[in-house]
């Protein structure tokens, strides 16, 4: 049985990408944060399946605690190890420049020098964004583009993705750096702009919710479905040789394309509903992204599967279940609302 470490386990990624290695029959090992709170909603379904026979073990850790990174990984010595930890947030990032700085580059190099000295051939994947082009051009983008990061998180990103080839040409170890564009899923963090709108879509069809506020609305993204994309790092993780590849669907659409697809697939326009604020507006925009995704088409055999059409109808659908379960609950008493503008 094959043993991977995957950090961020209790995100998106973490999720769709721990579902995919479990049904492959993998070792799952999982680090989370220790909190007052318990933070494992996304994964909760997959501990309750795999957990009481041991397919699934999580460990609590941290990305700034390079000590319990490197027992964890001497101790149940993986053959794969996936970072996917980090502040993924680009405007909080601006608002926590140190932290964001922090967990993305020096949880990195923990791994690294942990693998390095390792007795184990450990393969790693270092989760690295779109996000580090800035945006700056109107062209495709590839593994071979300029970067020109334009905020705390992407410049974080860019450090880590470099010191990751260092380290695999360096010492010969087995480093990937998958380089996605944006990839959404009903398993996103609502703060996200995609399932901002798609939470917001939900609760506003059953009439919890009258508006939704956002910054802007023109910037262009190339979006795909999480579940897609996992899939493609665990690929690279199984090429013959390390190397980095961009994973995008190669078409992109503006924040607008978004809100009219998500609102037509209740009846409704967007634009009835829709307010701007430049109080969600970045301090330095990322205006344009376009990924051009040929050499993992070629190199792995990798295919976006999901459409953008349907990748917003299925976190459309998603959150309008949440919001029914919501309006029962409020129908009892039993939830106090805090989305924007609620009625009554």
């Amino acid at each position: 049985m094959s043993r991977a470490l995957i950090t961020g386990i209790t995100g998106q990624d973490g999720y769709y990408l721990s579902k995919l290695l479990l049904e492959k029959g993998y070792e799952i090992h999982g680090t989370i944060r220790r909190s007052s709170s318990i933070n494992t909603s996304r994964i909760d379904p997959l501990i309750s399946e795999y957990s009481k026979s041991g397919q699934l073990k999580l460990h609590y850790s941290d990305l700034l605690d390079s000590a319990s990174l490197a027992s964890i990984i001497n101790i149940i010595k993986p053959e794969e190890v996936y970072n996917l930890a980090a502040q993924s947030h680009v405007s909080v990032s601006f608002k926590n420049p140190v932290y964001t700085t922090q967990t993305g580059t020096l949880g990195a190099l923990s791994i690294l020098e942990t693998i390095r000295h390792s007795k184990k051939d450990i393969k790693f994947y270092q989760a690295s964004s779109s996000e580090m082009y800035g945006g700056g051009s109107q062209e495709k983008l590839n593994e071979e583009s300029k970067f020109d990061p334009k905020s705390p998180y992407a410049a974080s990103k860019v450090f880590a993705h470099n010191l990751n080839q260092i380290y695999r040409d360096s010492y010969d170890m087995f480093c990937v750096n998958g380089i996605l564009f944006n990839h959404e899923s009903p398993m996103r963090g609502e703060t996200f702009v995609t399932r901002k709108i798609s939470r917001a879509v939900g609760r506003i069809s059953l009439g919890l919710q009258t508006k939704l506020t956002l910054g802007n609305l023109d910037s262009h993204r190339d979006w795909g479905f999480a579940g897609d994309y996992v899939k493609g790092m665990w690929l690279m993780m199984q090429h013959n040789r390390p190397d980095d590849w961009v994973l995008a669907t190669g078409e992109t659409y503006t924040v607008k394309n978004f809100l009219e697809k998500a609102f037509n697939c209740v009846g409704l326009d967007w634009n009835d509903y829709v307010e701007t604020s430049e109080k969600y507006l970045r301090p330095n925009e990322v205006d344009y992204l376009l990924g051009d995704p040929s050499k993992a088409k070629k190199d792995l055999r990798w295919k976006n599967e999901t459409s953008f059409e349907q990748l917003v109808k299925i976190m459309v659908e998603s959150d309008i279940k949440l919001a029914e379960q919501e309006k029962v609950l409020l129908s009892k008493g039993l939830l106090v609302p805090t989305w924007e503008h609620p009625k009554g």
